[in-house]
């Protein structure tokens, strides 16, 4: 008894260890809808993309256009620039040269003082003290050239050199206010300019920094995109060459429909249930038909060691033998006008295409060719071409 229990958990574990994993094994029309859906999800991809860098473009013309109109603006504001400081160049010569008849006119004032000075000497050693009595009580060298009391007692002579200091300080004074005032307004207007044309260039600077940002981001989103297309290009190129198979095995399988045939007798079955169809080989099943892993799983897995014969589920004829990426060495049987059998992960062949079988006849071995993890045998069968559940025919 321990050792019939303990030989079924033995079993039992290289069942699960024949098992298997997701995707490897699933059936060809399985995998031809996800490459369909993985198509379709790259193209709303490539579609969301493309929209997002139509958008970005009119983002990025649109700044082009702003800093356009800065750069006009900026122009505008450079020519008046230009203008002010050709006429401050201007205000600035004439400021120069009235600096120099400044000078010159104090040169003459000063000669004009001392000449001045030198005729109060003479007077007041001539011993005028009506004269030296006005120029002692006078508040300072301007207020002595005001007075009438002087004026009368100075000749005409002096008269004339009183003037003169008189108009030449008034002259160098009004010069000198007038040009000050000048350059100052020239100054703050020049300031003002470039102040604005500062604010411009920051505003045209920040502008394409945006603009850079954006054009960055846009080449960005175009790679990417250009990957989706190329992933989505090799994936179009998969369902074809997937579509193509089941194309081959569906045309197979119809076309042995079409020809009426007397399937021989004779063989004998390993392992019949209450079906039409016996047992292709013994063994226990480690995945059944239907939804596995999100995807229909076409068939049955039974597992059996490598190398066991796997037998025609019930008469017919070849009418497929080939060897197919996910199914590795897969054979099919046409049994009815409508009914098949499909055999797939064998490690080798033992019939031909187009042989006649009976029900029992070994057609394959077990293996693991194709896409699988485990020795076992993936079971299938078709009406019309389509997968349905082996088990309502064993």
């Amino acid at each position: 008894m321990k050792r019939t229990f303990s030989l079924v958990i033995a079993l039992t574990a290289a069942s699960y260890l024949a098992l298997p994993l997701p995707g490897l094994s699933a059936p060809l029309s399985s995998r031809i809808e996800i490459a369909r859906d993985k198509v379709q999800n790259k193209k709303y991809k490539e579609h969301v993309l493309s929209e997002t860098i139509a958008v970005y473009a009119v983002k990025i013309r649109g700044l082009q256009g702003n800093i356009q109109g800065l750069q006009q603006r900026e122009g505008l504001i450079q020519a008046r620039l230009d203008g002010k400081q050709r006429e401050l160049e201007v205000v600035r010569g004439e400021l120069k040269q009235a600096r120099k008849r400044l000078a010159h006119l104090r040169t003459n004032l000063k000669i004009a003082e001392t000449a001045l000075a030198a005729r109060l000497v003479e007077m007041y050693k001539a011993d005028h003290p009506d004269a030296l009595t006005v120029v002692l009580e006078a508040d300072g060298f301007a207020d002595l050239l005001d007075r009438a009391e002087f004026l009368e007692r100075v000749s005409d002579q002096d008269q004339r050199i009183i003037s003169r200091v008189r108009v030449l300080k008034a002259g160098a004074t009004k010069e000198a206010k007038s040009l000050a005032a000048l350059e100052q307004q020239a100054e703050v207007a020049a300031d003002a300019i470039r102040a604005r044309r500062d604010e411009l260039a920051a505003a045209k600077g920040r502008l394409v920094d945006s603009r850079g940002e954006l054009e960055e981001v846009r080449q960005g989103r175009t790679a990417i995109l250009a990957k989706v297309r190329s992933s989505r290009i090799r994936l179009e190129g998969d369902l074809r060459a997937m579509e193509v198979e089941q194309a081959r095995v569906q045309s197979a399988l119809q076309g042995a429909q079409a020809g009426a045939f007397s399937p021989p007798a004779g063989g004998g079955p390993i392992k019949r249930g209450s079906g039409q169809l016996i047992w292709p080989v013994n063994g226990p099943v480690v995945s059944p038909f239907g939804q596995r892993w999100g995807r229909l799983h076409a068939g049955i897995d039974i597992s059996a060691p490598a190398g066991t014969p796997i037998r025609a589920a019930d008469s017919g004829r070849v009418v497929l033998m080939t060897s197919m990426s996910g199914y590795g060495n897969y054979t099919c049987v046409q049994h009815t006008a409508s009914l098949a059998s499909c055999y797939a992960h064998q490690s080798s062949f033992a019939t031909s295409q187009g042989a006649s079988v009976s029900q029992g006849d070994v057609i394959g071995y077990v293996g693991c060719s194709g896409h699988c993890f485990g020795d076992h045998l993936h079971f299938e069968t078709r009406t019309g071409g389509s997968p349905v559940n082996p088990l309502g025919y064993l």
